[in-house]
């Protein structure tokens, strides 16, 4: 994870391209992405029986836009930023999070996920940084497990 002000803003620009990008495709392709009710059952994950998965990219976005300080560990299964089944970060979400809706087409969403993944995956090359996909609890604990660090885990 990287702290704000180590962020090269440059990449934080790519990942809200690609971020636009999975917005515009959720959008043209309605029919297939199911409509979302903002219920926020599939926030807590271990109820909804998956994991929500996120790659570094998306974590030093979330984190320069939130503050270093505001990075929350997650203490149960469900999501830390879903508040009263409400998203607190929904301008920020990860891309598995603006991917996924309970009643969308699954391999629409599988073929999004990959071909998000891949631009994830290329920017990690773009500016040399160790690629990771890993679980969001693991990630948020492991951010907020000890001093606060200036490079990736």
């Amino acid at each position: 994870m990287v702290a704000a002000c180590g962020t090269n803003n440059r990449l934080l620009e790519k990942v809200a391209e690609i971020y636009n990008w999975l917005d515009t495709q959720i959008r043209d392709n309605n029919k297939l992405t199911g409509q979302c009710n903002a219920c926020g059952k599939c926030c807590d994950f271990d109820k909804f029986d998956h994991h929500l998965f996120v790659t570094p990219p998306e974590l030093m976005y979330l984190t320069a836009n939130l503050g270093a300080e505001n990075i929350k560990s997650m203490l149960s299964s469900r999501c830390p930023y879903n508040i009263d089944g409400k998203c607190t970060v929904y301008e920020y979400r990860f891309a598995a999070c603006r991917i996924f809706c309970c009643d969308a087409d699954a391999d629409f969403q599988s073929e999004l996920s990959e071909s998000a993944l891949k631009k994830l995956k290329s920017l990690c090359t773009e500016f040399q940084i160790p690629y990771h996909y890993t679980d969001l609890a693991v990630a948020l604990n492991t951010r907020n497990s000890g001093p606060k660090q200036k490079t990736i885990y």
